[in-house]
């Protein structure tokens, strides 16, 4: 039996399985560098982590929600959408006072928003390092699997050696 394709498959799959593992862990690093250097600690009012560093996918999740309970609570829960359309309304009304504060609570939800996004494109991120660092690891798994399986046993081994000492007869 020709085990050279499994045994090539198995080596081809562990370097494969490796370089998931690293390329994970080196992404994984670098997205926690990245939002350690924001210096960024969750709200001290969060349901989840309050106080913590903001420095892995649930400290960034966990400030991400925070942050629109607060936007929320400055508009008394008017979206960016609905205050765009008080805006218009109280500037057809002619009453600019009001329409200058209600921008102001845009430009608030609209910023918070955009913290939010940053915040769960980094959770986003970390479940895709843990994705590949995973499968890196079931790679390398099915490549052990592969080449012990390429392998001879020992009793396959000695039908070859047997089946070469009779053509040598």
């Amino acid at each position: 039996m020709n085990t050279k394709p499994a045994k090539v498959t198995g080596i081809v799959a562990i370097v494969a399985g490796i370089v998931f593992i690293l390329a994970g862990g080196v992404t994984w690093g670098l997205i926690t560098s990245n939002l350690v250097e924001q210096k960024i600690v969750v709200a001290e009012d969060s349901t989840m982590l309050p106080g913590d560093e903001v420095n892995g996918p649930f400290s960034a999740f966990a400030e991400a929600q925070i942050i629109n309970e607060h936007a929320m609570h400055a508009t008394e829960g008017k979206t960016y959408a609905e205050l765009g359309a008080e805006v218009k309304a109280a500037e057809a009304a002619g009453d600019t006072a009001k329409a200058e504060a209600l921008q102001g609570q845009r430009t608030t939800v609209m910023n918070a928003s955009f913290l939010r996004a940053s915040l769960f494109t980094s959770v986003i991120a970390y479940g895709v390092a843990a994705l590949v660092m995973g499968l890196g690891v079931i790679l390398t798994l099915v490549g052990w699997a592969f080449t012990t399986l390429a392998a001879p046993s020992g009793a396959v081994a000695a039908t070859k050696a047997g089946r070469r000492e009779a053509a040598l007869v």
